[in-house]
């Protein structure tokens, strides 16, 4: 109940009148006169009735206060029994809250995928809370295991009513992680990169070193013997352009919470310094300008290019002075030097200048891992033939001896079609022949063996460019030498470009043009599984999919065409996936492995204390075991203490009406001023 007044009068005209009244009885009091209290009681009985004095009475509903339960769902929480204790928690939690009918309770969870691999509790709690007033909040209850990445300042959450905290985590946990102090994310290829690591163990008794298990591209792992908390340096040797992907392995220890962070992948992308290809065309011709042009539109290729303008038969006894600025360096090339180049290419070359050894060094420098193009087109097929020489043993195509002159448009075959060089060129359909220009000579040869993989035909259906792989290099072998034609725009010419793009980088083991590849891409929590293979498969391919925590499963793969398979699987947890198949691996990193999600997973109170002792909230351990007792208590009262946590108590409410009821009613006040007049009189009259 409350009083109010609604005078009658403005101020402007109360207050004058008051103030002649007041003076008017202060001068009876000095004056004695008789009946002055009358007098001075009638005239309040005045004022009074001026301002209409009643009593208000409103017509309350009580408001519900709000406790909020925030569930710590992060990927921390999944380890050991902890997501167990939350849910039973949380059961418990809506029990005991549903006996206070004057208490709402909201149920808010963490993203249990965060993007930014943190755990966020707080947020979650201020959207849920955003439509209520903090004179309503009747506290917070925090099941977590501690590792929270939001907390907010005490100074944030004062006057929010007390937050709890219930640690899902045992006291006596233990972890072994695996830290990445610094990983280039390139590395030339043919040099070596440096990546620093620390082992870091938690609770876990030193024993000296341990093995550290090293793996590069899924091959041979290697072993290092780390000391855990000291930093150790691992050298990568970059063997080829690309993604090189690393992956690092501690050995576990006895009771571990977790072996996911014992492991680590570091992706580190080949990039080559410059690419050194030597050019040898055998003669002047129409098409040595197409190749020149493409290798020198690369700024990262080095281009050493000779042309024989004077080969052994043309002799006319000219001086060798005055036909060219530089003798052919032969032995500089094929022998002291021929190792410095990644790839080499014959263009209209025959058999000329040299001798039998050098191209016996070409045949090992193809086996060790070099790269071999050879484009004599029709000259291949007489007697100075490279297939004449030891680079018989290497290359993919032998010559009939027939040369071809007819019309005709190259062709990809339905091999080449499953092949990175040549699927999907510009101009391919899918029926019918390519929108190309014609060419109009060709060698006829014969694949040697059923490692010659034959990805376009030309006349008459024969090989036109052949692909092989000869110990740890590759060859390729162009059977025509008019594919200047396609440069030249003729009949609207032809993919050329792309065409000897892709061949040179297939040739150069680019891991993008490998026509057998397994590759794994982590992205928006999905895994993304593409198989390449030349092989056409009678049921869909199964790989293995192996998960951070070492449970596997079989993933058939759905082919798209072109040689291709896809298949795509969700990805809920934080670290190292590694996919298989009978033959290749893939590794995909879901998240940062050293994200602070996982950098350090033993629950702790640590960083949840300064809020909680800021609101007068309490930490209790589920695996202690004692039952929640959970208490109202005054807005200003203790809100926790041992065994028991207490929820503020608002008293807030909202006005459903208003009664107003006089204090003077009219009949009341003329016989109250009536009477206290007509005793003035009397008094006065005495």
């Amino acid at each position: 109940m409350n009083l109010a007044f609604a005078p009658l009068l403005p101020w402007f005209v109360l207050g004058p009148l008051i103030a002649f009244a007041l003076a008017a009885v202060t001068a009876a009091f000095f004056g004695h006169g008789r009946g002055r209290w009358w007098r001075l009681a009638m005239l309040a009985g005045i004022v009074l009735a001026l301002f209409q004095p009643s009593i208000v009475k409103e017509q309350r509903d009580p408001v519900k206060d709000v406790a909020v339960v925030v569930v710590d769902r992060s990927p921390s929480q999944h380890f050991a029994d902890r997501m167990k204790r939350t849910d039973a928690a949380v059961a418990t939690l809506k029990t005991e809250l549903a006996r206070f009918p004057d208490l709402e309770t909201r149920i808010v969870e963490s993203d249990p995928n965060p993007v930014g691999e943190e755990t966020d509790i707080f947020s979650p709690r201020a959207d849920s809370l955003s439509d209520v007033p903090r004179d309503r909040l009747a506290g917070t209850f925090l099941i977590t295991d501690g590792e929270v990445h939001d907390v907010p300042k005490p100074a944030a959450v004062e006057n929010q009513g007390p937050i709890h905290v219930l640690l899902t985590g045992a006291r006596d946990e233990r972890d072994r992680r695996i830290e990445i102090i610094d990983a280039p994310g390139y590395g030339i290829v043919g040099n070596k990169v440096t990546v620093k690591l620390r082992i870091v163990d938690a609770n876990i008794p030193s024993n000296g070193s341990i093995p550290l298990k090293v793996t590069q591209d899924a091959g041979s792992p290697a072993t290092v013997l780390v000391t855990p908390g000291t930093d150790t340096s691992v050298d990568v040797p970059i063997e080829h352009g690309g993604p090189t992907t690393v992956e690092l392995e501690a050995t576990p220890a006895d009771g571990e919470l977790t072996l996911t962070n014992n492991k680590a992948a570091v992706v580190i992308n080949g990039v080559r310094e410059r690419l050194r290809v030597l050019l040898i065309s055998g003669e002047p011709h129409a098409g040595e300008r197409t190749w020149r042009n493409l290798l020198k539109a690369d700024p990262s290729v080095d281009l050493v290019h000779f042309t024989i303008l004077r080969p052994p038969e043309k002799n006319d006894g000219t001086p060798f002075n005055e036909l060219s600025l530089i003798a052919f360096p032969i032995a500089e090339l094929f022998d002291v030097r021929l190792h410095e180049f990644d790839l080499i290419i014959f263009d209209h070359y025959q058999q000329m200048l040299l001798l039998p050894e050098y191209y016996e060094n070409l045949a090992n420098y193809v086996r060790k891992g070099g790269a071999l193009l050879e484009a004599s087109g029709p000259g291949f097929e007489g007697n100075a033939s490279l297939f004449r020489t030891a680079l018989r043993d290497v290359l993919p195509g032998s010559p009939t001896g027939r040369e071809i002159n007819a019309p005709f448009k190259p062709v990809v075959t339905d091999l080449g079609d499953r092949h990175p060089v040549t699927t999907q060129l510009p101009g391919t359909k899918e029926q019918g022949p390519p929108d190309w220009g014609r060419w109009f000579r060709q060698g006829e040869v014969e694949p040697v063996n059923s490692k010659s993989t034959v990805v376009m035909t030309g006349a008459e259906n024969k090989p036109l460019l052949l692909l092989s792989h000869a110990g740890e290099g590759r060859v390729a072998q162009l059977s025509s030498d008019q594919i200047w034609l396609w440069s030249r725009g003729f009949e609207g010419g032809g993919p050329q470009a792309e065409l000897l793009r892709r061949l040179a980088h297939w040739l150069m083991k680019e891991p993008e043009l490998d026509e057998n590849q397994l590759t794994a891409a982590a992205k928006n929590r999905q895994i993304t599984i593409t198989r390449r293979s030349l092989e056409r498969a009678p049921e869909p391919v199964q790989v293995t999919v192996t998960n951070p925590d070492g449970m596997t499963q079989q993933v058939a793969l759905e082919e798209t065409g072109h040689g291709i398979a896809h298949a795509t699987v969700p990805a809920d947890a934080i670290g190292l996936y590694k996919v298989s198949d009978s033959v290749r691996s893939a590794f995909a990193v879901v998240g940062s492995i050293d994200t602070p999600e996982l950098r350090n997973i033993l629950t702790t109170e640590i960083p949840l204390k300064p809020v909680v002792s800021a609101t007068g909230g309490t930490i209790a351990w589920l695996t202690d075991g004692e039952k929640l007792d959970i208490r109202r208590v005054d807005a200003d009262g203790i809100a926790g203490g041992r065994g028991w946590m207490g929820l503020r108590r608002n008293g807030q409410y909202t006005v459903r009406g208003v009664s107003e009821t006089p204090l003077l009613p009219v009949g009341l006040l003329l016989i109250l001023l009536g009477g206290t007049l007509a005793l003035a009189w009397f008094r006065e009259g005495r």
